[in-house]
């Protein structure tokens, strides 16, 4: 340990009460932060879970569609259409509808998102979906999402065991008798997946020849922004053609710009960073004030003020990295316990990590720049 280092950690430790406090203070600020960025990219990754499964190269949507739970519907005719166009391989036609889940169990009605699927093609890339696909032939057959909210999880025991639950879904029966996973959303409490026709008897105001996303594969070894730029091109503008990575970033932007959400877990994270600069801010002033002496001493001894100011600087630092272990070990816990209570998808990953610990660090230095403007105080004609 360097010397200055050492003089820095010596401030700070001089006062344990003060030191401990000042650290519980950052914890909670990394705390803060790391559990608005967890929401927040929870929350995206929860919202697009479903189009990164797609087994889609690119996507045909309606241009006022504004995210899966609020898809206009375009013609089916379209979706044919393209497979007119060199390189297409094959196009699958999908449902989207928000559904209201009655049931003797339940204390109330609950929103559900109900996908429609031909159960002749495969429109996901998750298994458990696809070998259902004989059963949902059948009429009113439907498989859950197993990592549905809390309140579903009875009817997921059921399902699970072998029975086949029978809950009312916009107020037809129908027969619930599998389980997959893909994880509850922000926009709806549960998922729930039928066939094409099934999904029209639920949704009796629905057209057959309307549909809300249209699915398109292209041949292997084919260009598929190329693809994509041919089929804008034949395609009337009542259509939008985007590839599946748009189409994942066409879900997220609904959430970060139009909705309150995105900007409520960003100002949190502001908030929390707020919070800790100014816990900072008061430690680092105090130690300042109480050892002015000791720096005008420095001073005097012919210390240029850089040397000082380093030594301020160097206890911002010793408290960002002694703040930053406790907050990101609670941060931890706090992951696991949200992601049991919630089925939201919260998890720590190296970015945010070492996103947290830089804002961290900022914010201590920031703190630390703001009381050094007592250091020009500290003049050496004090001390005689």
């Amino acid at each position: 340990m360097s010397r200055k280092l050492f003089l820095a950690w010596l401030q700070l430790s001089r006062e344990r009460a003060r030191l401990l406090v000042a650290l519980a203070g950052i914890a909670f600020a990394v705390v803060l932060m790391f559990m608005q960025l967890g929401f927040q990219a929870a929350l995206y990754e929860s919202a697009t879970r479903i189009h990164q499964s797609l087994n889609a190269d690119a996507v045909l949507i309606h241009p006022r569609s504004r995210a899966l739970i609020s898809m206009n519907n375009f013609s089916r005719r379209r979706l044919y259409q393209a497979l007119s166009v060199q390189g297409v391989d094959a196009v699958i036609p999908m449902y989207v509808g928000l559904g209201t889940w009655k049931s003797s169990e339940s204390q109330r009605d609950r929103a559900i998102l109900v996908l429609g699927i031909d159960p002749t093609k495969i429109s996901l890339h998750i298994p458990e979906i696809n070998q259902y696909r004989d059963r949902i032939k059948l009429e009113d057959i439907a498989i859950l999402d197993r990592v549905s909210r809390p309140e579903f999880q009875p009817f997921v025991r059921e399902v699970a065991r072998g029975e086949v639950v029978k809950p009312e879904v916009n107020n037809r029966r129908i027969k619930v008798v599998g389980l997959f996973t893909v994880g509850s959303s922000f926009g709806s409490d549960a998922l729930l997946i039928t066939s094409d026709v099934s999904f029209l008897r639920l949704f009796k105001s629905r057209e057959p020849g309307e549909i809300n996303v249209g699915l398109i594969k292209v041949k292997p070894d084919v260009n598929i922004p190329n693809i994509v730029v041919n089929l804008k091109k034949m395609l009337p503008q009542d259509v939008n053609v985007l590839t599946h990575d748009e189409f994942v970033e066409f879900e997220k932007n609904y959430w970060s710009k139009n909705t309150a959400i995105g900007f409520v877990f960003t100002l949190g994270t502001i908030m929390g960073f707020i919070v800790g600069s100014v816990i900072v801010y008061q430690v680092l002033y105090t130690n300042v004030s109480d050892h002015l002496a000791e720096y005008a001493t420095l001073k005097a001894m012919g210390y240029r003020d850089k040397y000082l100011l380093r030594m301020v600087f160097q206890e911002a630092l010793i408290l960002a990295a002694l703040g930053y272990i406790p907050g990101f070990a609670v941060s931890l816990g706090l992951y696991d316990l949200t992601k049991k209570a919630t089925s939201l998808p919260t998890a720590m990953d190296f970015s945010r990590g070492l996103w947290v610990l830089a804002l961290t660090i900022l914010m201590c230095f920031i703190s630390g720049a703001i009381a050094v403007r007592k250091l020009r105080a500290a003049d050496p004609a004090d001390i005689f």
